[in-house]
């Protein structure tokens, strides 16, 4: 298996192949078939390892590559981004079914014998693809993210409201249970140790900047003249946050409630973090947009991130509750850094 995230040019992923050297990773026992697992307060079972997967989401999508099993994947779904480095070839040549969302139809079509959902606003009580239901009808067995149910409530449309802090534990989750539903388990255990190894090594890159800094998290707008979606202060980026020691300025429940640029220059970020995609569902989503405004603003230009040049740019599946997190910790702790602010 290919080293994981070979995008890391810091050492980490060697530092972890020694810490995975040092400690060993037990071999895990086979899975038993039929395996049933409690996912989203659904059972699901499984009769037999998946040959033909399809993945609405990115974070569910690269799990699967991470874990080696592109070759039992029919199709994918829902991308903000490119994908993660050293996995292009594969990617392409698993089918692309929407960049956005796909229709039910589209999905059933590739008689898949599992469908991996990032989140429940696709797949879930009110999914807009399809109700988990409409699968198991026709014998299609659903997982979902635990990142998005676990703590999450989704019932009110949009976003959800986040009740309890996500922490990596839920992408852990994920991976093992994936892991186990494909019977590769020592592929996830590797995959797993890997990224709190990577996590790690970020902690201590600027453990001396904790609780000196705060910080704004900015995914996008839907006009650049009304409030931003920014980070609420349980999902992804307060995870990050919380990591390195960093204050959220943004008080709010809901996972990326929609702030006034007042209400935010009052509280003073020290950084403001830029998502960065490819996905141009409204203005907001170039993150050359998000500079110019933030230089150009009234208000934004004023504020003491943007005068000293303190806007970092993260990709935006980092800000989301995804196998990338890890990497937005490295990042943010890569930008304390250069500018120097972790003393």
């Amino acid at each position: 298996m290919k080293s994981i995230f070979a995008k890391s040019n810091r050492g980490i992923v060697c530092a972890a192949a020694v810490l995975l050297a040092a400690i060993g990773v037990e071999a895990q026992a086979e899975t038993s078939y039929p395996l049933t697992l409690t996912n989203c307060g659904h059972q699901v079972t499984f009769q037999r390892a998946p040959e033909r997967a399809v993945s609405i989401g990115q974070s569910s999508t690269e799990i699967l590559y991470l874990l080696g099993l592109q070759d039992r994947m029919v199709g994918t779904a829902v991308w903000i981004g490119p994908v993660t480095k050293g996995y292009e070839e594969a990617n392409a040549k698993v089918e692309r079914l929407a960049d956005n969302d796909p229709s039910f139809e589209s999905v059933v079509a590739k008689k898949p014998d599992l469908v991996a959902a990032q989140f429940q606003w696709h797949v879930g009580p009110e999914g807009i693809v399809a109700k988990p239901e409409q699968f198991e009808e026709l014998g299609i067995p659903v997982y979902t993210s635990p990142a998005d149910c676990v703590g999450k409530d989704n019932t009110g449309g949009g976003d959800g409201v986040r009740h309890t802090v996500f922490t990596m534990d839920l992408i852990y989750q994920e991976i093992t249970d994936l892991a186990q539903i494909f019977n590769v388990q020592e592929r996830g255990e590797k995959l797993v140790a890997e990224l709190k190894a990577r996590e790690e090594a970020a902690k201590k890159k600027i453990a001396s900047a904790d609780g000196k800094l705060s910080a704004v998290f900015w995914f996008s707008s839907a006009e650049l003249d009304i409030d931003p979606y920014v980070a609420g202060k349980n999902g992804a980026p307060g995870y990050i946050m919380r990591a390195l020691g960093i204050k959220n300025v943004v008080d709010s429940e809901e996972e990326w409630p929609t702030v006034g640029w007042e209400t935010i220059a009052k509280s003073g970020p020290t950084l403001i973090v830029a998502g960065k995609m490819e996905r141009r569902r409204f203005p907001a989503d170039d993150v050359a947009v998000k500079h110019k405004f933030l230089e150009t603003d009234p208000v934004t230009s004023l504020l003491p991130a943007v005068k000293e040049g303190h806007v970092v740019e993260m990709d935006a599946q980092a800000m989301n509750p995804t196998i990338r997190t890890i990497e937005g910790i490295e990042v943010l702790a890569d930008a304390v850094e250069k500018c120097g602010l972790s003393k």
